[in-house]
């Protein structure tokens, strides 16, 4: 019974965010397209059969469906929702080509496309901005003011006092700069430019390498420093420098997302840290029960992934979209349907089996399957 409550009180919020961020993304993609003429037949928040909707004055229908994992906008001339085939379109008429999504130019497809992962960055920075304006902003200067005897950083030479200027060529400003670079270089040897007094010294910085399970049971490895900073507030921002920096929060977000998927594409860093479905639920649950402010950031932090995760080159996704369509603008003709055919199924199995393999993931470190695994172990 324990496990049950703790499930519904996980996949309500989670579906409460995942909602709202999946009808930004495609909301995105409808605004650009009625823009461009195109008309929007169904703009379904869900997979499967409908549960309930309504059709607006435009001819859209509007609709909640059974599998609420995702969502899609299916454009005149699509034959699936993912626009990756067309049915009908050579007997069309010149009435209807001039309300096609496929008869639309590259220059507007391209950017209807790109419209849904562009709402997802749009509304992380309109979240995070409402943050830094009502809440304030997290913000240390990057000063060291203590440092743990027998850490890398008292193995390095560095001392109390001393302010980190840069780290491995990246630009410190503040002390999450540092503990964002440190914590993703575990073992590695790290340039570091600091300021000590009138003194400017360069040195090198090993951190240490910390094994972990965060609330979830799942394993993280990550660099340490050993330093701390004693300063940390939060500051209140008006309109215009709550905007700015959010775009730069924004920014640091997707490049550190990045920076993760390289190292793992590289080994450097282990895929047990990835997660589905189960791992965001649990999180939605644990992060609504902090109050609204964690909620607001932990919606910043998944829609910016949203709409990264869309822009990756595979078939079937956004990225694929407009890889076909950089490929058309210089070909100056569409890539053989036949292939396209091909791509889509491969990007499907990709990422059908990117959705088993995190779902696998979050299953094998859930606590209770571990609790089992140790009972029987």
């Amino acid at each position: 019974m324990e496990f049950l409550s703790g499930f519904a009180g996980s996949l309500i919020p989670f579906l409460l965010i995942l909602t709202v961020l999946v009808f930004v993304h495609e909301l995105g993609h409808y605004w650009v397209a009625r823009r461009t003429g195109v008309r929007v037949e169904v703009f379904s928040i869900g997979f499967g059969p409908e549960l309930f909707g309504f059709d607006d004055k435009h001819g859209t229908r509007w609709k909640f469906s059974a599998i609420p994992l995702g969502g899609y906008v299916k454009m005149f001339g699509d034959a699936d929702p993912a626009s990756a085939t067309s049915e009908g379109l050579s007997e069309m008429t010149p009435e209807e080509k001039a309300v096609s999504f496929h008869y639309k130019s590259v220059a507007q497809r391209t950017a209807i496309v790109a419209a849904g992962p562009a709402a997802n960055f749009l509304f992380a920075i309109i979240l995070l901005a409402g943050m830094f304006m009502v809440v304030g902003q997290r913000y240390a200067p990057a000063t060291i003011d203590e440092v743990m005897a027998g850490s890398a950083a008292a193995e390095a030479g560095l001392v109390a006092g001393d302010r980190v200027l840069e780290v491995d060529g990246t630009e410190v400003t503040r002390f999450a700069d540092l503990q964002m670079v440190v914590r993703e270089n575990p073992g590695t040897p790290l340039p570091m430019r600091l300021q000590r007094g009138d003194e400017e010294l360069t040195l090198s910085v090993t951190p240490k390498e910390v094994v972990t399970e965060d609330n979830f049971g799942n394993v993280l490895r990550f660099g340490q420093l050993g330093v701390r900073s004693n300063n940390v507030e939060f500051v209140k921002h008006g309109p215009a420098a709550a905007l700015w920096n959010a775009t730069l929060e924004t920014y640091n977000l997707t490049a550190q997302t990045l920076r993760a998927v390289g190292q793992m594409i590289t080994g450097a860093r282990g895929t047990e840290e990835l997660g589905g479905p189960i791992k965001i639920a649990q999180m939605s649950g644990e992060v609504a029960k902090t109050g609204w402010a964690m909620t607001f950031w932990f919606m910043a932090v998944l829609s910016v992934n949203l709409g990264l995760i869309n822009l990756f080159p595979i078939p079937v996704l956004d990225g694929g979209h407009l890889v076909f369509y950089a490929a058309e603008a210089i070909r100056g003709k569409p890539l053989n349907e036949r292939f396209r055919e091909y791509a889509s199924v491969a990007g499907l199995s990709l990422v059908i089996a990117l959705m088993v393999f995190v779902t696998w993931n979050d299953i094998v470190n859930h606590p209770l399957v571990q609790r089992i695994g140790n009972i029987f172990g």
